[in-house]
């Protein structure tokens, strides 16, 4: 039977509070809510919880704050953070506070339930040993706030406290190196160095003099000793790219130097302790190189340790536009000129494919910046940059679709009733229309009049009003589940 025992919400949404307090209830736990960093404070005079389970964003500040200090008082609570700031930084922050876990929201709440019985069951308490203001919160390398990002970030989170080998995985241009640099700036390597090495350009036969340096005289044109990437990183990370160009005989020497944490340089022959974490990259299938024999498979066991799978841009569509404003922003602290996106150019980077994914986005965004004569970058003007045939040349944004249904209608309402002056087209054109709004909108708000009033900018009664005009009933527009 999963372990029990008592759990503080504090969420500013009472709705939230309601169904995590139910659900948790479900499963036998003691449950109490609070809806402000005071009333927390207040309930946790006189209430012990086992795990508290706190939102970041509340009417009296934020929720994190305060959140090590009390991890501090009571080393047997765990703390689960919730945030609709589904950030790399706030990840980053639930982990410094000695967060237990850290979910974005929207969350699934079957997720929460299994991390509080993991909490209860573990009694695990965070020791929040880094300290307030340890790390960087500014200028982080990695933007997006897609449910796929925040799975890397929760990831990355949890790799920062320790130096268990990596493996970054995902098509060219998602961002690899930037994630083995934000583990690096960001974990207890930070202030010793960064080095990267690409497999895959440098040629096979250097390599090796490369990765574990060579003596003077190994080689032709070997004038001097010089230390490879191993060393040059000693006491840091070493950032492997494109491990899967890799030839097998210097995967032979890099599990060696894994195993022993040795390397001999070319030509050399005493061994050279290195102390350097390792994150290694590719864009390859590494299993199926296995299975070809073109990839050691011990190797891959010992940098497979924890892998980071990093999505292609279209499976992040909710990014692309806040990643497009991100690099005309950073083309204008640059100097090039400022830049904003028209409705319909935005419109036009959510359809696109993007197969060289945020890289390809991040020169686009950086070509208009240079080349644009227009402040605004329109939908005409980008169509203009992007490949021939990357878009239907018969593509409307949803806004012109409307427009064109709406000039179809009126074209054939008017052919149809010319003749018939007293006809009154702007109140047909909304008997068709407004129903429609007001129904998705309902649904959308699971029936609630008061929110719904507010999205469609009118007032309760007002709504109200319509909705008995048109024969709705709020009650059956709900969503079902």
């Amino acid at each position: 039977m999963a372990a029990t025992g008592t759990v503080l919400v504090v969420d500013d949404d009472p709705a939230i509070c309601v169904v995590v307090g139910e659900a948790l209830r479900r499963q036998g736990h003691k449950v109490k809510t609070a809806g402000s960093i005071r009333e927390r404070a207040a309930l946790m005079d006189s209430f012990t919880p086992d795990v508290l389970i706190t939102d970041v964003m509340l009417p009296d500040g934020d929720g994190l704050e305060g959140v090590a200090d009390i991890i501090a008082a009571r080393p047997a609570l765990s703390v689960i953070i919730l945030s609709a700031q589904n950030t790399l930084n706030t990840a980053i922050r639930a982990t410094e506070k000695g967060a237990f876990e850290y979910l974005p929201k929207p969350f699934d709440l079957n997720e929460l339930t299994r991390a509080v019985s993991d909490a209860m069951g573990t009694r695990l308490a965070a020791n929040g040993e880094v300290e307030e203001g340890a790390l960087p919160h500014d200028g982080l390398p990695l933007v997006g706030r897609s449910p796929a990002m925040q799975e890397v970030y929760r990831t990355i989170a949890r790799v920062l406290s320790n130096d268990l080998s990596i493996l970054v995985l995902g098509e060219s241009g998602t961002g690899k190196e930037l994630v083995a640099e934000a583990i690096h700036s960001l974990g207890q390597r930070r202030t010793k160095p960064f080095v990267a090495i690409n497999m895959a350009a440098i040629p096979r036969e250097l390599i090796e003099a490369e990765l574990f340096g060579y003596e003077k005289g190994a080689f032709t044109g070997a004038h001097a000793r010089t230390a490879g990437k191993f060393e040059q990183a000693q006491g840091g990370t070493l950032f492997l790219d494109e491990i899967g160009d890799m030839p097998m005989e210097a995967q032979t020497r890099l599990l060696r130097v894994l195993q022993s944490g040795e390397v001999t340089t070319v030509g050399g022959s005493k061994p050279v302790r290195v102390n350097v974490r390792i994150i290694a990259a590719t864009n390859k299938h590494l299993p199926q190189l296995i299975e070809e024999n073109r990839f050691r498979q011990d190797l891959y066991y010992r940098l497979n340790v924890v892998p980071i799978a990093l999505p292609a841009l279209r499976e992040r569509r909710e990014d692309v536009i806040l990643l497009a404003r991100h690099f005309l922003e950073r083309a204008a602290q640059e100097g090039l000129p400022r830049k904003t996106l028209a409705d319909d150019a935005t419109q036009l980077l959510m359809v696109y494919h993007w197969p060289g994914n945020v890289r390809e986005l991040q020169n686009m965004m950086q070509r208009l910046a240079v080349l644009s004569r227009e402040n605004v970058i329109t939908g005409e003007i980008l169509r203009n940059m992007l490949p021939m045939d990357a878009v239907p040349a018969d593509y409307a944004a949803p806004a012109d679709q409307l427009a064109h249904a709406v000039r179809d209608w009126a074209k054939r309402q008017l052919g149809i009733g010319i003749g018939q002056p007293n006809r009154n087209l702007h109140d047909d054109l909304l008997a068709v229309i407004e129903p429609i709004l007001l129904q998705e909108v309902l649904a959308t708000v699971d029936g609630n009049q008061i929110r719904a009033a507010g999205l469609l900018g009118i007032n309760r009664n007002t709504l109200r009003k319509k909705l008995t005009d048109y024969g709705l009933d709020p009650l059956q527009l709900r969503l079902t589940d």
